[in-house]
């Protein structure tokens, strides 16, 4: 069997997915169909929006299946119906056994870690968050619990000082969608030795994990060294981004997003943290435990968002005002 006669089914929906999806198709492999998250609405006038991979999978004319559940009978007599040879998942939704079970060469998963480290929904956030040097990505057959099957390939980079979600998550895209290539040569070849993961570490206390982030969970404290506040901000940016609320003599209160800044490591002060220190035009320093964050960029609610500069050019912070 070569990569012209396999039947693939991709199984994906972000822009993440995408491209591995276009990896795939532009190196000539067959891919029979796409599975991708049923449409949802989006926008002001909350129309239906097709996700990333239906677009792309459109444009390039495949089929595209979008289930509801994925245990629902029409859905699996289709599946039977495609006689699907092998499955590739990149960013979707857990499968139940019947359907990651279906294809004669396995179903195999792209994860944004390096395996066993950081299984969960958000392996990129929090690796930046938890001041991680080094992350990857993984390649694995899928199996009962989630993100827990052998692995295949893993493939690793140094996370820079400066990078935040956004940047790490396009170096991983690009990284995973060869990895993805890569494997599905060796299983074409059939040249591989998969490593089971429980090989990896001696104690699951020894795993750090990474759930599903909601914006609730987003909001900074000011009262943590600026090292772990720095790599939260840059580890929730650009999305779904870390928040603070500004506190005034007069109780009103503004919301925040902070999307960026640098930490100043060598200066000491007996600050109530979360207090603002600002000239008003060029500078906007926030007192943490140990020391200062400087803000770089920032969106206020309702407005867009922008540099310090910018936005302190039409913006006055109270002498007493101070985020919590």
């Amino acid at each position: 069997m070569d990569k012209k006669s396999i039947r693939i089914l991709f199984m994906g929906t972000p822009e993440f997915a995408v491209e591995s999806l276009k990896a795939l198709i532009e190196n000539g492999y067959n891919v029979i169909g796409v599975v991708t998250m049923p449409d949802k609405p989006a926008g002001r006038g909350y129309k239906l929006q097709p996700s990333p991979v239906k677009q792309y999978a459109l444009q390039r004319g495949l089929p595209v299946l979008q289930p509801e559940k994925l245990k629902n009978e029409g859905f699996l007599h289709e599946l039977k119906r495609l006689n699907v040879d092998l499955q590739i998942v990149v960013a979707f939704r857990m499968l139940p056994e019947v359907v990651w079970n279906m294809p004669p060469k396995g179903t195999f998963n792209l994860h944004s870690s390096l395996l066993p480290q950081y299984r969960g929904a958000a392996p990129i956030n929090w690796a930046i968050i938890n001041g991680e040097k080094e992350t990857g990505v993984t390649t694995f057959f899928l199996s009962h619990e989630i993100d827990t099957g052998k692995i295949i390939f893993q493939e690793k980079t140094t996370i820079d000082e400066t990078d935040n979600a956004g940047t790490l998550h396009d170096r991983l895209m690009i990284m995973g969608a060869q990895l993805v290539l890569k494997t599905v040569n060796a299983i074409l070849e059939e040249n591989i030795q998969t490593v089971p993961q429980d090989k990896l570490f001696k104690d699951l206390s020894e795993l750090k994990n990474a759930p599903k982030i909601f914006k609730e969970d987003c909001r900074i404290d000011w009262n943590k060294p600026v090292r772990e506040v720095y790599n939260y901000i840059r580890g929730l940016s650009p999305y779904p981004a870390a928040w603070t609320e500004l506190v005034t003599d007069n109780e009103e209160k503004q919301r925040f997003k902070l999307f960026a800044g640098e930490p100043i490591e060598d200066k000491t002060h007996d600050l109530q943290p979360g207090t603002i220190r600002t000239d008003n035009k060029s500078h906007l320093d926030v007192a943490v435990k140990d020391s200062f964050l400087r803000i770089t960029e920032l969106q206020l609610t309702g407005k867009r968002r922008m540099s310090t500069i910018d936005f302190l050019n039409g913006y006055h912070f109270e002498e007493k005002a101070r985020f919590c």
